[in-house]
């Protein structure tokens, strides 16, 4: 599993880090993600990059794909912040339907989850999908305005208000465990 507790290096000339460092902060969804995965090829496309070394930003945009073993976050656009010890602190994926999936272990399924904005906080290990958010874990799915998963916990939270955005209900379908 990736740990993000070390310092990533400064943008500088070296932009290549900043792929690895998306990635091992997004790898890690949910927790427990394949072993794998952490060593697997980074492949991001996109039409554009912006990196802001002061800042501590890098800016996809144009359709992008970031792909890296069983993980994938799409989205029209994808900003990476990193705090001051150099370490991705916020992913964050926006388009008309930005996406992000990772098979956590072997025995289990995809872990599925869109909106038109996604958050990936990665010190909290949370997720946040954000209108028109919608999560698909094994046959089980939840969505409205706003839902919010804990990674380490397993845990989700979701309600139908979303700032800046029309009333859009939860819904929750759990389904059976399969004999």
């Amino acid at each position: 599993m990736t740990h993000l507790s070390r310092p990533l290096p400064r943008f500088g000339l070296r932009p290549g880090w900043l792929t690895a460092g998306i990635l091992a902060a997004l790898v890690t969804l949910p927790a427990q993600a394949l072993e794998g995965d952490a060593s697997a090829p980074i492949e991001v496309v996109a039409d554009r990059l912006e990196l802001d070394d002061r800042a501590g930003t890098a800016i996809y945009t144009g359709d992008v794909d970031i792909q890296q073993g069983s993980m994938q976050l799409t989205g029209e656009r994808v900003e990476i912040q990193r705090n001051d010890a150099g370490e991705v602190s916020r992913a964050t994926a926006t388009g008309d339907r930005a996406y992000i999936e990772q098979k956590p272990a072997p025995d289990e399924p995809v872990v599925r989850g869109w909106g038109r904005t996604i958050i990936y906080h990665a010190a909290e290990r949370r997720v946040e999908l954000i209108d028109q958010a919608e999560l698909h874990q094994g046959h089980d799915t939840f969505d409205g305005g706003y839902v919010e998963y804990y990674l380490d916990r397993r845990t989700v939270q979701a309600r139908a208000e979303v700032e800046g955005s029309e009333r859009q209900r939860v819904r929750m379908t759990l389904n059976p465990e399969q004999q």
